[in-house]
């Protein structure tokens, strides 16, 4: 089961997660990153990183966010790899 980028992400952007990933399986919107689930290995690195708490395994993610497990598996192909901390959107 994959991790996943949830609401707390959207609009800040930390990048402090993609970094510390093994397998590079983060990509990049104008307002979120997404783990794509087919890449992503459950190591958990990312976890402690990012700094907003936005990344949850897939089967924690909160009631409120479950939208977000359809939304990195549909986006994460469509997006931009990432593999290197950019500033983020938030202060």
């Amino acid at each position: 089961m994959p991790h996943v980028v949830c609401q707390p992400c959207f609009g800040c952007k930390y990048t402090d997660c993609v970094v510390v990933c093994p397998v590079e399986c983060f990509y990049e919107s104008d307002k979120i990153v997404f783990i794509h689930p087919e890449e992503c290995i459950d190591c958990e690195a990312c976890v402690p990183e990012c700094p907003v708490e936005a990344i949850f395994h897939e089967d924690s993610v909160p009631d409120e966010w479950k939208d977000f497990i359809r939304l990195n598996a549909e986006m994460a192909p469509q997006g931009e790899p990432i593999t290197e901390k950019k500033p983020p959107l938030a202060d």
